[in-house]
């Protein structure tokens, strides 16, 4: 039994320090990130064992999440007609669980004490305050800290050498909007409150302009209406954000000319020409490819192993393609079909692409927190992630590949840590676990 209690207790230690160290890792050090997730699933299923407790796996969101996964494992198998990936991609389809299990391990372990939720919710705003920094330090002065210059084409990259911080920002601003947002609510009311949050809100939305990527900054905006309407008290400042929006769009032509060009310009030709466009071009073949394998797809990672193949190489009459169009044939070939939805349908069939819808539905059902019109922190945060996901898993958007890091390890560190959340009142001020 001591033996047990010692087995426990250093399951526990490893859990936590690896919790502690994901968001870190999603941030700078993806090798890190990659071996927390892997403790902490392994971590989970070892604690189980010891212990005896295995309700977490009851959970309705684990198992359709398990459903989904199964199929996926099933599609991804190294005989044909199945599996185009081989070995490989069946490998890969079985270690894709980790996530899931790491969610878990989240929900019911690592975060379940209220001290450590609200340290994870605190190391969560102060990345995306990181991030955020970081862009607008590049914008004033030319350089981010690390002194890396603008992208070759003059857009911002945070604390990256490439473009790519708008994405984890426009999820991590939610729940960090929300907690601030709460913040001001519980010192400020009347008028005051809402210039506060208004001023926050405009602020998240800047520093998405000036890192000049369409996509992150128009599901931000979507995010920002879903937690305006749970969350009365930022129902004016986010009508203020919406106002102000276009103003800040032409700004960015003085302040950032290359962001301008992206959220406008380009924005405008690939709309116009959205099955020319390159994006176009790959739902156009992803949608061939499902169209050709509709029961089972091509397995894990469909989209890589299949756009190559001359059989898809033609084009959709509905988005205007001739005779004779190959679709863009080989030049086009990406890593992922850059939709949540075509991988889900492209790797496992139309099968799988209802799980997987059934599966994000299980996780918004899970995360669902009551609308509010008081300033709870922990209900302000719920609602924050609650957007965070849905912005993640929006179907009409160009994405990364679904589990890909590090954007899809911190819609999962996200997630995990909104339905540890689900455990708490919402009610009172959450930030008293600072000082208690």
């Amino acid at each position: 039994m001591v033996q047990r209690s010692k087995l426990l207790r250093g399951l526990d230690g490893i859990g936590t320090a690896a919790t502690f160290l994901l968001p870190l890792g999603l941030t700078h050090l993806r090798g890190i990130a990659e071996v927390c997730i892997d403790i902490l699933a392994i971590g989970l299923l070892a604690r189980s064992g010891v212990s005896g407790t295995w309700a977490w796996a009851r959970a309705p969101w684990f198992v359709l999440s398990l459903v989904w996964w199964g199929w996926q494992v099933a599609c991804s198998m190294p005989v044909a007609p199945f599996g185009a990936g081989g070995w490989g991609g069946f490998l890969q389809a079985l270690a894709a669980v980790r996530f899931l299990v790491m969610v878990a391990a989240l929900q019911s372990w690592t975060l379940r004490d209220r001290r450590a939720l609200v340290w994870m919710m605190g190391l969560l705003a102060a990345c995306c305050l990181y991030i955020g920094g970081q862009i607008l330090i590049q914008a004033l002065f030319g350089y981010n800290l690390f002194g890396v210059p603008r992208f070759h084409d003059g857009t911002l990259t945070g604390p990256y050498r490439t473009p790519r911080a708008a994405a984890p920002l426009s999820r991590l601003a939610l729940p960090t909007l929300m907690l601030g947002c709460a913040w001001v609510g519980q010192r400020l009311a009347g008028f005051r409150a809402i210039a506060a949050m208004s001023g926050l809100a405009v602020l998240a939305i800047a520093l998405n302009v000036l890192a000049g990527q369409r996509m992150p900054l128009a599901l931000l905006v979507l995010g920002i209406a879903i937690c305006a309407a749970l969350y009365r008290p930022l129902r004016p400042a986010f009508l203020v954000s919406a106002v102000l929006l276009p103003v800040l769009v032409a700004l960015s032509a003085i302040v950032s000319h290359a962001s301008f060009v992206h959220l406008v310009v380009l924005a405008h030709q690939q709309l116009t020409h959205f099955g020319q466009s390159p994006y176009g071009q790959i739902f156009t073949r992803a949608t061939v490819m499902a169209i050709s394998n509709p029961l089972t797809g091509l397995g894990y990672d469909a989209f890589r192993h299949g756009c190559a193949d001359p059989a898809y190489f033609h084009g959709l009459r509905l988005l205007g393609s001739v005779p004779g169009d190959d679709g863009g044939g080989r030049a086009i070939c990406v890593q992922h079909a850059h939709n949540h939805y075509l991988e889900a349908v492209t790797n496992a069939g139309l099968p799988g692409l209802g799980l997987f819808c059934a599966m994000i539905a299980g996780w918004l059902v899970a995360l669902w927190p009551q609308p509010a019109s008081t300033s709870s922190s922990v209900q302000a945060f719920r609602i924050g992630v609650f957007a965070a996901i849905i912005v993640q898993e929006w179907p009409f958007a160009s994405s990364s590949d679904f589990m890909n890091l590090p954007l899809g390890g911190w819609a999962f560190l996200l997630l995990g840590t909104g339905l540890a959340a689900t455990h708490l009142p919402q009610s009172g001020r959450v930030m008293w676990a600072w000082r208690s």
